[in-house]
């Protein structure tokens, strides 16, 4: 990583070693101020940050372990190196226990000062960027918003503030693992009806008989079991919000049942035929393309359009990669608290390989590698080693596919197809997803 255009403190009042750094730092591209002794570099420090200190540690005045305390104690976030002669190693030594970065020797060798300082400025980078995403952790969850930054997500959440407010439908669409739910819940805390309850069901996970009694309700003796009425859903989120999670599993009939309520506001329990009326908002999610649902006829169009009136679609974590990192801090607190571990932060390869994967199972995905490499950690930072192996540095290989110019578009078709399925271990469902197409098409290229 590049590191150009940092803030360098030089301090030594060896006059002529000073100009000699200023001008190798000047000339790797860094902005550099120098001090003549301990005294000028505290007063430099109090008017002005800097990224590293770099002090001669013997000195007439403030000696180079007091500008280490005082660099420590103006900016927390500053890096120090130790100049050091024949005879004062020691002392360096007890600088590094102090908080010092690194010590060099005296006469400074030109690429052993700028490696110690490279290093030294990745490591403040890397501090600066960890608390940068706490400070923006925190502010996300003071405001109880969606984690993520990228401007996909602004432009999803920003849609989200706009149509809060009103009662409209709304239809989240989004892959699985997306954060579907969070939306719809985000849409409740911001409404009007944010004192009434929020009631989700998932369509998927409820077989068609049960779903219909759950949403709906029944009378007792409607059927066998039914030994006394039984609210339904619809009455339970009366006056507040609804979330219908994956509505594209529902069965024609419920589809009917449904259609009534969006237009009447009615329904009738099972059992019974008086209509009931509620005031409730209907919030839909599916990972399903509705529209292809449509033309094959398993989901009604003019239930379709009911629900469609604002809609809103998630971006897959691909499509927003530079929200990893901070999710990933997200997923890194939460779960150190659950785990009572202390971990500090991701090494910056680590970090790379999550940011160069390509998340299939999305946000969902990323919380459980975070959770594993949490448990698994043996010191204070997620390293490479932590990750699944095929997130490890020199394991991305089959991610990527080499083909020569002059390919038939045929032929790239083909292997591209094959390839994906390699990578999803021959899931049809999952290599569609991947390439941004039907399923059935996946089976008619095969």
């Amino acid at each position: 990583m590049e590191l150009l255009n940092a803030r360098i403190l030089l301090v030594d009042d060896e006059v002529a070693h000073l100009e000699t750094l200023d001008r190798l730092f000047r000339k790797e591209g860094h902005q550099v101020e120098t001090a003549a002794g301990g005294q000028q570099a505290l007063d430099l420090m109090r008017e002005s940050k800097f990224h590293l200190v770099i002090t001669d540690l013997m000195m007439p005045d403030i000696d180079g372990m007091d500008v280490l305390k005082l660099a420590q104690t103006l900016q927390p976030e500053t890096e120090v190196i130790l100049m050091t002669a024949f005879g004062t190693v020691e002392r360096a030594v007890e600088g590094m226990k102090e908080g010092a970065y690194d010590f060099v020797s005296k006469p400074i060798k030109r690429a052993t000062i700028l490696k110690a300082a490279r290093q030294a400025l990745e490591r403040q980078a890397l501090v600066v960027e960890n608390r940068e995403l706490k400070a923006r952790l925190a502010d996300l969850e003071e405001e109880r918003t969606i984690v993520g930054q990228s401007p996909l997500m602004r432009e999803a959440v920003d849609r989200v503030r706009q149509v809060a407010s009103s009662d409209a439908t709304v239809l989240i669409s989004g892959e699985s693992g997306t954060g579907k739910e969070l939306f719809a819940e985000m849409i409740y805390r911001l409404s009007h009806r944010s004192d009434k309850p929020f009631i989700a069901v998932n369509c998927a996970a409820l077989p068609e008989s049960i779903l219909e009694s759950e949403l709906f309700g029944y009378e007792k003796g409607a059927f066998t079991g039914a030994n006394q009425r039984k609210p339904g859903r619809f009455e339970a989120a009366d006056g507040g919000t609804l979330l219908l999670d994956e509505i594209g599993e529902l069965s024609p009939q419920v589809q009917i049942k449904l259609l009534r309520v969006l237009q009447e506001g009615a329904f009738e329990r099972l059992g019974s035929n008086i209509p009931t009326e509620v005031d409730v908002r209907i919030v839909a999610a599916t990972h399903k393309n509705l529209e292809e649902a449509m033309q094959e006829g398993t989901f009604r169009e003019d239930l379709y359009y009911r629900l469609n009136v604002i809609d809103i679609k998630i971006p897959p974590l691909r499509h927003r990669i530079e929200d990893v990192p901070l999710l990933a801090e997200h997923f890194l607190r939460i779960y150190c608290e659950q785990n009572d571990r202390q971990v500090a932060g991701f090494s910056e390869t680590a970090l790379d390989s999550l940011q160069g994967y390509n998340w299939p199972g999305n946000v969902r995905e990323l919380e459980n590698v975070i959770e594993r490499a949490v448990v698994l950690d043996t010191d204070d930072r997620i390293d490479d080693d932590d990750l699944p192996e095929h997130f490890q540095s020199g394991s991305s290989e089959g991610r990527h596919i080499t083909i020569p110019l002059g390919t038939s578009l045929e032929e790239i078709e083909r292997r591209v197809v094959h390839e994906t399925l390699k990578m999803t271990q021959g899931d049809k469902k999952l290599a569609a997803k991947l390439l941004g197409i039907a399923t059935r098409t996946v089976y008619r290229k095969l």
